[in-house]
């Protein structure tokens, strides 16, 4: 039983489920379902699909999450940045709309969930850790500013292609004649009226007496304001026979069952688009359900969530959906609105498919210009543009990397600049990791501590050499700390003991070891012996299995205060201390 709960998270919280949470649940689900049905279709329509398939999309991925996900208050759906990314990956096999393309989008839903089922199964969940948040914060900036421009074409009325920045623009500009100006006041309307529910409506029904929770979540169903007036707007102006483009017919139905097309072909070109789309909407939804479960001193469990996220991208894929993952819009109002458990999401998913069955005839005179709106007002939040000057005073690495990624996904587009993004976080890790923080140390007076000679007022004595090395010790960095440790001695020609504190090694892999070996053998033949202090268990457990120890000039101390001590009282062949050998430093090495 407990393995399968581990699989099948439901059987945890579904024991004390009661009739409070299940109250909690459905208000949260009402709410929600409200929010979520104008953004499913500007979101699919953002992806090129039909305006139902964000409904396809909303209602058994969510299902199959709630069954599956370890989040209590992630809503599963169409986000911008994938909704982006499904564009840029089907448009490279068929044009938007077609009926190849909508087949393509099945195939990515499919491959992004086997591949995330595949990453649960595995417990791969830590390679998320491989992106940094500087390139992810990036990405996302430069996504968001390339949806954002992708939806002036539907506000000005007006056709536009491409999907970076450059051509965007030109195309833009190049049709900006044509624009229709019903369409732009609808659109122009419409976007202020969501900014200014976003940020000012809050405070006025605050004001007006109602209580501040209840007022935050009627600002956030704002855009259902925005589309029901200007769908009221299109019918009595008769808009439509003034060039307003609107949804138009939506089917009245539940969703298909739909088999992806098995191609191989087809596959082999959509795997490498599906595989970053699944590791950058992983990335997106567990850093929301993570930051909404500390909130409740909750947990959850990033390998599990891998499995849940895959299920959903697969039942996407089976019901004429395309690839979902978790909303950060959508998943604070469920949060907001007391969801207490998964189930919240599966009530979500029968609200949008009553509105799939019932309502989409409402929706018939809704102009795209508003839905282009919602998607501009919901991706602005996306642009941070405060993170890069503090990063910029925080680690100049970190902003290049930032940088770079925001200029690759800009000026080429997004797939180029998810790859950019993941090539950039590898090797900025490599190359921490290849050239780690060491320092020579010194003891603080009247105490046991020993610290950067550098950094305070230390004691040393110029026969005894420590260097404590702030990392573990891999091949990424055996021949750095070789080098290191050599022109270290060279530059200290009255050392006669080095001591390698160990204090934050976590491990020793071979190659580091034989840079060890190989340390402790030019050291000898200088006449120096070596030392190690502070090895912690597990890497001493290691050493000991090799014969380094057998061959260590020196020896093993368990404190790096018992090695200095030890090694001054010592004298060997130096004799004892002259009246200088012994001082205070700051600043020498």
């Amino acid at each position: 039983m407990p393995a399968l709960a581990r699989f099948l998270p439901i059987l945890q919280w579904g024991r004390t489920y009661n009739g409070t949470l299940l109250t909690n649940d459905l208000v949260a689900a009402g709410i929600v379902t409200i929010m979520l049905i104008p953004q499913s279709l500007a979101y699919a329509m953002l992806a090129g699909l039909p305006p139902e398939v964000g409904l396809y999309a909303s209602i058994l991925p969510i299902v199959a999450y709630a069954l599956f996900g370890t989040s209590r208050s992630l809503a599963v759906g169409p986000v911008a940045v994938i909704s982006l990314m499904t564009l840029t990956a089907a448009s490279s096999v068929a044009p938007p709309g077609s009926a190849q393309f909508i087949a393509a989008t099945l195939v990515l839903a499919l491959l992004s969930g086997v591949f995330l089922l595949l990453m649960g199964v595995l417990k791969l969940g830590f390679l998320a850790n491989l992106l940094s948040h500087p390139v992810v914060s990036g990405f996302i900036t430069a996504s968001g500013i390339i949806i954002a421009t992708s939806q002036l074409k539907a506000i000005f009325g007006i056709s536009a292609a491409g999907e970076a920045m450059p051509a965007l623009v030109t195309s833009l500009l190049g049709n900006l004649a044509d624009t229709n100006m019903s369409t732009l006041v609808i659109g122009v309307l419409s976007t202020a009226f969501l900014f200014w529910v976003r940020k000012g409506l809050k405070p006025l029904l605050t004001r007006l007496g109602l209580p501040p929770r209840r007022a935050d979540l009627f600002a956030k169903a704002g855009p259902i304001a925005a589309v029901a007036a200007a769908t009221l707007a299109v019918v009595l102006l008769d808009l439509e026979e003034r060039g307003v483009a609107t949804v138009g017919d939506i089917p009245q139905s539940l969703p298909p069952l739909t088999v992806p097309l098995f191609d191989a072909g087809l596959w082999q070109q959509l795997a490498i688009p599906a595989l970053l789309l699944s590791v950058i909407g992983f990335v997106e939804s567990v850093s929301v359900a993570q930051t909404l479960a500390a909130k409740k001193r909750q947990r959850i469990d990033p390998d599990q969530e891998l499995i849940g996220l895959g299920a959903a991208n697969v039942a996407a894929a089976f019901s004429g959906g395309y690839p979902v993952t978790g909303g950060f819009a959508r998943s604070v109002v469920n949060f907001d609105a007391g969801a207490e458990t998964p189930a919240a999401g599966a009530f979500t998913a029968v609200g949008i498919a009553i509105a799939a069955v019932f309502l989409t005839p409402l929706l018939y005179a809704l102009p795209i210009a508003t839905l282009a709106a919602t998607i501009i007002v919901a991706v602005v939040g996306l642009v941070d543009l405060r993170t890069p000057l503090t990063i910029w005073r925080y680690s100049r690495a970190d902003f290049a990397a930032m940088a770079a990624t925001i200029g690759v996904t800009l000026l080429l587009g997004v797939e180029p600049g998810v790859i950019a993004g993941v090539a950039l976080s590898l090797a900025l890790y490599l190359w921490r990791a290849s050239r780690p923080h060491a320092a020579i140390v010194g003891r603080v007076p009247e105490t046991g501590h020993f610290r950067n000679v550098k950094r305070h007022t230390v004691i040393t004595d110029p026969r005894i050499l420590t260097i404590r090395v702030d990392e573990s010790l891999t091949y990424l960095n055996a021949r750095w700390l070789e080098e290191f440790v050599l022109e270290t001695v060279a530059d200290h020609p009255q050392a006669r003991h080095l001591v390698l504190m160990c204090s934050a090694v976590n491990s020793i892999d071979a190659s580091a070891l034989e840079s060890l070996e190989a340390i402790n053998h030019r050291l000898a033949d200088a006449g120096i012996k070596a030392h190690l202090s502070e090895v912690k268990g597990p890497v001493m457990d290691r050493l000991q299995r090799s014969s380094f120890l057998d061959q260590l000039s020196g020896q093993v101390f368990l404190s790096q205060d018992e090695a200095f001590s030890n090694l001054i009282r010592r004298g060997e062949e130096d004799g004892p201390p002259q009246k200088d050998d012994l001082w205070m430093a700051r600043g020498m090495i």
